[in-house]
């Protein structure tokens, strides 16, 4: 999800900067409220579980394509799928996303340790390539979505300030720890508004014990649409996330966006879209010095799967009232 995120401020300052261009987006039907508010951009649903499925499916979506006679293709993914459609798309001007796979790996085996390029102009060298040079520095948003009364339901003081913190990701050494989150929690909730966003079973459970535990404090997690999701973090003040996907929809919305890393780090080129490089809190890499240990946060070695807690608490109270 955080990868399909990160192409939507890259295709707003490509449609605004090029006008003439008309894009579609080949992706899953779930990410299509990402594209609604770009001009020029639309949507193709690919169906990769159902007639999409396996290399006769993506055949079937290739000849699809090609009925909408396009010009070229920007492969902002470079996976195993995007390759056999660009064996299918035969004749067809295909530039492939470059992902850095060898400073990756150098940058996790402790070779180096600097930054590298980040995802979105990784995503603007591909455009580049198809001959559309596209400046990111002066990026612009859509304006916060007008909230429903249910949606404004989950802001408890409308005189208050209003904090997204979205204490999970995909694995458990990305995330704070959640005790340490509740501190956190009962902190700024004391003179700001705070909304969780989380899903799954385990996850809002989590979340609506929290929510029970401290005024101004409500979860959104099982309780609205996706497309509402959006909505409400459009509206929010600042986001609190971890290196996860929460943390990307609110860049892409133009939000405000501290982040949390475990045993990734930002010098891979995940940071979210034109945040500082202050609002990125990082592990102590004296006490963890092998970070970063993977780019995804899926190896670790032992001893590293709570590295995200030498963050203290006070230095993440610190930064959210200091951007508030």
């Amino acid at each position: 999800m955080g990868d399909v995120a990160m192409t939507v401020p890259v295709l707003r300052a490509l449609t605004s900067q090029y006008p003439e261009l008309k894009i579609t987006v080949v992706t899953r039907a779930f990410f299509k409220p990402f594209f609604q508010d770009l001009d020029n951009v639309t949507v193709y649903e690919a169906d990769l579980k159902g007639k999409h499925k396996g290399v006769l499916g993506l055949y079937k979506l290739s000849k699809e394509l090609k009925a909408l006679k396009f010009d070229a293709v920007a492969d902002l993914h470079n996976v195993l799928r995007s390759k056999i459609l660009k064996f299918f798309f035969f004749g067809k001007r295909v530039v492939q996303l470059d992902k850095g796979r060898a400073e990756k790996k150098a940058l996790t085996s402790g070779q180096t340790f600097q930054q590298l390029k980040t995802t979105h102009q990784r995503y603007a060298d591909v455009f580049e390539a198809l001959g559309f040079s596209v400046d990111l520095t002066q990026p612009s948003f859509s304006a916060p979505k007008e909230l429903s009364d249910n949606l404004s339901a989950f802001i408890s003081n409308k005189a208050l300030k209003t904090i997204g913190i979205a204490p999970f990701a995909a694995h458990e050494s990305k995330m704070y720890p959640i005790e340490k989150m509740k501190s956190v929690i009962a902190d700024v909730s004391k003179n700001h508004n705070v909304i969780l966003f989380g899903g799954g079973a385990k996850e809002i459970t989590i979340l609506n014990q929290i929510e029970q535990g401290f005024d101004n404090v409500k979860s959104v997690a099982g309780k609205i649409t996706f497309e509402e999701e959006l909505a409400l973090i459009s509206n929010l003040d600042v986001m609190l996330a971890m290196d996860s996907g929460n943390a990307h929809l609110a860049a892409m919305l133009g939000k405000k966006v501290i982040t949390i890393w475990g045993v990734t780090h930002p010098f891979a080129g995940f940071a979210p879209f034109n945040q500082p490089n202050d609002f990125a809190l990082t592990a102590d890499r004296e006490q963890f010095p092998l970070i970063p240990t993977s780019i995804y946060g899926n190896k670790f070695p032992e001893g590293y799967e709570n590295a995200a807690g030498s963050v203290s608490e006070t230095i993440i109270v610190s930064k959210i009232k200091a951007i508030i």
